[in-house]
């Protein structure tokens, strides 16, 4: 083991510096212009949501929610709570349509039960993101109730608020906002406690008497968070007749055009393209669904021009009728010739928009744009707007800098589908510092290379790859034969009748890279299909899971979505239920 190490730690010096002498290469990665979401969607389901929403008409909303995501990459989880976890989905990647009706089936089978504690909720959402969150896409916590607090027994004011503060700072050191939802039906809804958690978070809160509404707050919550606009179209009566909606499509950098119209009772539609050629509903562009709140058109990367939505709806009905255009698009400031400048210069600014990590070609975009300069002063925290003028060739404008400050300057550009902002960018005008030239970066002219430079290329090459088959052997090595520490508690049950077997002690320290549940259950055929629940040692005498079986596996009375690993730590309790024969086992890892 000791030699292991020290050709580790002979090698490592030598692979960094043939690293670092190496042509420095850019890695692709999803244009910020096109962001992908992870929400938790965290639903009361107390009793008293059957008096406020009789139909059911918050999960057809949440429902709405799951339809309005991009066809793929948002990932969607939901909590349902009372003053416990009634059921939870953990985040689930839209890849197919198939995910969608899932996430959505999922929903209709949620039950209501007794009492509320909003903390329960919050907490479990935030946690979900915590475990299973991409960092590269935006997170949000929906936050629906229709009521106070009303716990049980044993359950305190003061214990439910504890919670509710950590939960809180928890998603603010996260940069989750929480938005939040009151169907506030029985006039007792305590309002100041959904703006407190919005607020402190960064998001909005809405409140409603009636739960017809919360199709429509559900779709400005998706718009708002990814910086998008609800488009009113129009609102129909329905007349039992074929009514003519007129759908714009502004320019070519839509990706996506969600169409919904949300009613009483279920509507049929008809769609032709801005050619007058009648579209398939649904078809490889276009996806459809429709429930008994709402019906749902997405098309996909939409042709620019005026599309005729066709709308027949029962006699009497109100059809609300909204756009939401999902844009691929980034505003980009072009860098500033200085970093430094005298108070009272006029500092030059111009932006862009990118479309696919491209500068965008079409000046559609840019007409009736509203463009504005935001500078902040960074002594005195306050902000200027100032207008920008935007054209066929981007925004642009001045700025004069007023005092000799630190100013960071954020360029916004808004028009009636999106909300954009460019990164910001610092400059200084401190102590009247004389203005000096950014120095552009080069790009150096390659040099020509001699026999004697392309034999030690050769040679550095050749002893790179050697240095980093050493390492990754010298690391496979290592894991295979990292161990474990604790020990684990195992109780089998026949569910037909009942009976549990004596808790069964077994020790970790005799395995070393990995173990399975069949091993623990010394390798009995009636559990073979446990051979593919596998342990691995974890971080901070951690163990993960990883199911690759059929199992259902559930932690705390929740599916535990394990396929891709899910850490357990000391304390943790499991329940495996197995497939082949009927029987569960309960896990519980101890130190």
């Amino acid at each position: 083991m000791k030699i292991h190490v020290r050709l580790y730690r002979l090698l490592l010096p030598m692979l960094l510096v043939l690293l670092l002498l190496q042509p420095a290469t850019g890695s692709a990665a999803t244009p910020a212009g096109d962001p992908r979401m992870d929400a938790v969607l965290s639903v009361d389901v107390s009793t008293s949501m059957n008096e406020s929403d009789v139909n059911k008409v918050s999960f057809e909303a949440v429902k709405l929610f799951v339809d309005m995501a991009s066809v793929q990459g948002d990932k969607i989880g939901v909590v349902a709570y009372t003053d416990r976890i009634m059921r939870e989905k953990a985040l689930l990647e839209m890849k197919t349509a198939a995910d969608k009706q899932s996430l959505k089936s999922f929903i209709d089978q949620l039950d209501r039960g007794p009492y509320t504690d909003l903390a329960v909720g919050v907490n479990e959402a935030v946690k979900v993101l915590e475990n299973g969150a991409d960092p590269s896409h935006i997170p949000m916590v929906v936050l629906l109730t229709d009521g106070n607090n009303s716990l049980a027994a044993g359950r305190t004011q003061e214990q439910s608020d504890k919670e509710m503060t950590a939960a809180i700072e928890r998603a603010k050191a996260k940069n989750i906002p929480i938005y939040t939802i009151g169907l506030n039906a029985d006039g007792q809804l305590n309002k100041s406690v959904l703006d407190k958690i919005a607020g402190e978070t960064g998001a909005k809160s809405f409140v409603t008497s009636s739960a017809a509404d919360l199709p429509g707050i559900l779709s400005e919550i998706y718009a708002r968070h990814l910086n998008l606009k609800v488009v009113p179209v129009q609102e129909l009566n329905g007349n039992g007749a074929y009514q003519e909606v007129a759908i714009d499509i502004p320019n070519a950098s839509v990706k996506e055009a969600n169409i919904s119209l949300i009613s009483g009772s279920a509507v049929e539609v008809k769609l032709s393209d801005p050619q007058g050629k009648a579209v398939a509903i649904p078809s490889d562009k276009l996806v459809y669904t429709s429930s008994k709140a709402y019906t749902l058109l997405k098309i996909v990367q939409p042709a620019q021009g005026t599309w005729k939505l066709q709308v027949k709806g029962v006699p009497k009905d109100k059809i609300k009728i909204n756009l939401v255009y999902n844009y691929d698009l980034k505003l980009q400031m072009e860098p500033l010739p200085s970093k430094t400048w005298k108070r009272g210069e006029d500092v030059a600014v111009k932006a862009y928009f990118e479309s696919g990590g491209q500068k965008a070609g079409d000046a559609e975009l840019y007409k009736k744009l509203k463009a504005t300069l935001v500078a902040k002063d960074v002594q005195t925290g306050k902000s200027e707007e100032v207008p920008l003028t935007s054209g066929a060739q981007g925004i642009s404008g001045t700025y004069k800098l007023p005092d000799s400050h630190d100013y960071e300057l954020v360029v916004r550009a808004e028009d009636a589908g999106y909300v954009r902002e460019s990164d910001p960018v610092r400059l200084s005008a401190a102590s009247g510092a004389a203005q000096t030239p950014a120095t552009p970066v080069q790009t150096a002219e390659p040099a020509q290379k001699g026999p004697g430079a392309m034999v030690w290329t050769a040679i550095g090459a050749g002893v790179l790859i050697l240095a980093a088959a050493v390492l990754y052997g010298l690391s496979m090595w290592r894991k295979a034969n990292k161990g474990f520490v604790g020990q684990v508690v195992i109780e089998v049950r026949d569910e037909d009748t009942g009976e549990r077997t004596t808790p069964q002690y077994r020790k970790l320290d005799a395995f070393k890279g990995k173990f399975t549940l069949h091993q623990l259950l010394q390798l009995a055929p009636e559990f073979a299909e446990t051979k593919d629940i596998v342990f691995r040692p974890g971080a901070n005498d951690s163990l993960q899971l990883h199911n690759g079986t059929a199992c259902v596996i559930e932690k705390g009375g929740r599916v535990l979505e394990a396929a891709q690993g899910k850490e357990l730590r000391a304390g943790d309790r499991i329940r495996i239920m197995l497939g082949s024969v009927h029987r569960s086992v309960t896990l519980e890892y101890i130190k």
